[in-house]
């Protein structure tokens, strides 16, 4: 039951991940800094203090209580994660919901399954597993064949992309205005890469999780893991994405005098709001929610794959739902479907290996 309800939270806080840029979206007349740093306060200072207040209520001692060490360590990998995330953003704006958010968190989830068991390799820590788990123990090259085929579904989406750009005259001018498939690439790999910091600020952050922990188990015993232990994690995670991320678009509402966007009485302001404060909180409930599965399946490498393969997949249902795909040959339209299906595949692989523990 663990690992069926840890799956179901895990496609929980994919659909949210995978679904807040829709709301961005629909925003109308203002810069994408100007939507950006806005839904941001929502989803990194505004929402998740809110939540841990809900759930642990005594996170501002186990915070302050905390070495400087772990605060330095998570709030670091939180500023690496920061700068993912930024790109991020613009990797969805140059290459689509779908293509964009398909190679960044293909990348992001083979970096942040597999980098933290090599750590552990190395440093050895009971509950972790090494590298070498994923090529001795049954379980662990269940997960690893898991993420191979991601991969295969990623690669699949990727050549959509491609011919995507190869027919490119024959969409709409709507749909050629901001594909920009060069750029987007480059963006893509660097938000992939960095945007896997944010396992490691969980692992960083780890001994104030374990803190809620121990205290809830203590109220409660018996009912085994608390569900939102990493609540207490994710607000110092948060901080740092949110100082990489502010000042950023500060430089750009400066540089491009964009902060009269939110003046600017031509454009249905008090709707943008609404929009970039349902779009920041729909971003951090992926993180609640996969908190929630991590404490069902442990936090480790299935719960990072499963996470970003939902991600994965619910983005490039957004994408075709959005009809990004509309107009593009056959071909292309066969290797995104192709794409989605084998990363449904892989869930389902992860999912199983769960059960060989």
């Amino acid at each position: 039951m663990n690992a069926i309800a840890g799956v179901l939270f895990h496609f929980i806080g994919g659909f949210a991940s995978g679904s807040f840029y829709v709301p961005y979206k629909k925003v109308k007349g203002w810069s994408w800094e100007s939507m950006w740093i806005l839904g941001g306060l929502f989803s990194w200072i505004i929402v998740p203090p809110i939540a841990a207040w809900l759930t642990i209520p005594n996170f501002a001692e186990i915070i302050s209580q905390s070495s400087s060490s772990i605060l330095g360590y998570t709030f670091l990998f939180g500023v690496l994660w920061g700068i993912g995330g930024l790109t991020y953003g613009l990797g969805v704006r140059y290459l689509g919901v779908s293509l964009g958010s398909s190679i960044i968190l293909g990348l992001s989830m083979v970096f942040g399954a597999l980098m933290p068991a090599i750590y552990y390799f190395f440093n050895k820590a009971e509950g972790k597993h090494g590298i070498d788990y994923f090529f001795t123990e049954n379980a662990g090259i269940c997960v690893m064949i898991g993420l191979l085929v991601c991969v295969v579904g990623i690669c699949l989406c990727g050549k959509a992309g491609m011919l995507k750009e190869k027919g490119l005259g024959t969409l709409s001018e709507e749909a050629q205005s901001e594909y920009k498939f060069g750029l987007g690439i480059v963006v893509a790999i660097v938000s992939g890469v960095l945007s896997a910091c944010f396992n490691f600020g969980i692992e960083a952050g780890k001994p104030m999780a374990e803190v809620a922990n121990q205290i809830w188990k203590a109220a409660n015993p018996g009912q085994g893991e608390f569900l939102y232990q990493n609540n207490v994690t994710y607000i110092v995670i948060l901080w740092g994405g949110f100082c990489t991320n502010f000042l950023w678009c500060a430089y750009l509402l400066l540089k491009n005098k964009t902060y009269k966007d939110y003046t600017n009485t031509t454009s249905p302001i008090g709707k943008n709001l609404l929009l970039c404060a349902v779009a920041g909180t729909t971003w951090y409930l992926q993180f609640f929610f996969y908190g929630m599965g991590e404490s069902r399946l442990g936090n480790g490498a299935s719960s990072w794959i499963l996470h970003m393969a939902f991600i994965i997949l619910i983005s490039n249902a957004w994408g075709v739902a959005l009809k990004e795909w509309k107009g593009v040959s056959k071909p292309t339209y066969t290797s995104i479907i192709a794409g989605i299906l084998t990363i449904i595949l892989s869930i389902c692989i992860v999912g199983f290996a769960k059960t060989l523990e």
